[in-house]
């Protein structure tokens, strides 16, 4: 029994390392194509091993296209993504004790409105906000991409943090109450503090959908100045009509560390924060 049980283990954990090889290759050849000549990067497409370092694709990829560097497109890319994380921080979590422990007409159907627009595509809402914006002289701006995020947020970290606060017991509100706590005490001295790892997961989704989006800033955002990461890659590809990949392998490589590093130091509070809500 003890044979036939290491080899099951065995071949669980080769299994297992093999698909995560598999799952993490993609982002191992981008890597490992950053340092390559431009010639073998596809010519020896397999390999993670370059025949020859090219550190130089580096400092190339960063100068960016015409007079904009990617130091413009980082800049930009981390001003909105860290407005948007402390906007979603803010209404997110003032939202959802509304709706966890406040009673207030109309308060079922605004949440079923809730539910509506976490189901509802983008698309469906993007012609009529770019007209809203547009009429408000917001495009072409930060504004349409920052100031969502402070009115409300992403529903679903509404409804995240919803599940999250109905899991407290009722009893510390009802003990604050008895010690003269008022609504906003409550909120701010007993639901707030124990929202931390739910608070965390919320940053980090907000994180790194904001550095990684696409559409809002190419909507939106017109200048190459205003530009974020992800539009910089579109044009640095669109520059001209031979795409350079190592520059453009090497800046994709440098846009996804911020998220890594960010992933590995909060790592515990994110499975934390989704492993316990609506759960107690």
């Amino acid at each position: 029994m003890n044979k036939h049980k290491k080899l099951r283990d065995i071949i669980y954990y080769v299994f297992v390392l093999a698909l995560g090889f598999v799952m993490i290759y993609p982002i191992l050849w981008m890597f490992a194509s950053s340092l390559k000549p431009a010639q073998e990067i596809f010519n020896n497409a397999l390999s993670l091993i370059p025949s020859e370092i090219m550190w130089q694709n580096y400092p190339q990829g960063w100068q960016g296209f015409g007079r904009t560097g990617f130091d413009i497109f980082f800049t930009n890319s981390a001003i909105i993504t860290s407005l948007v994380v402390i906007g979603s921080i803010c209404s997110c979590s003032i939202v959802a004790f509304g709706f966890a422990r406040l009673n207030f007409k109309f308060k079922g159907l605004l949440f079923a409105c809730l539910m509506g627009t976490i189901m509802l595509p983008v698309q469906i809402t993007l012609i009529p906000q770019y007209v809203l914006f547009h009429n408000i002289g917001w495009v072409n701006t930060f504004y349409p991409l920052i100031i969502p995020a402070f009115l409300g947020g992403t529903p679903f970290f509404v409804f995240l943090l919803i599940q999250f606060i109905r899991g407290i017991p009722r009893e510390l509100d009802e003990a604050a109450i008895v010690d003269g706590c008022s609504t906003i005490g409550i909120f701010w001295r007993i639901i707030l503090p124990l929202l931390t790892p739910a608070l965390v997961t919320v940053a980090l989704f907000a994180f790194m959908w904001t550095w990684d989006d696409f559409l809002a800033p190419l909507i939106y955002l017109n200048n190459a100045s205003l530009h974020t990461v992800t539009l910089g890659l579109r044009n640095f590809m669109d520059a001209d009509g031979n795409t350079n990949w190592g520059p453009l392998l090497a800046m994709s490589s440098l846009s996804l560390m911020p998220q890594f590093i960010l992933f590995a130091f909060f790592q515990k509070y994110l499975v934390q924060g989704i492993a316990t809500t609506g759960l107690k």
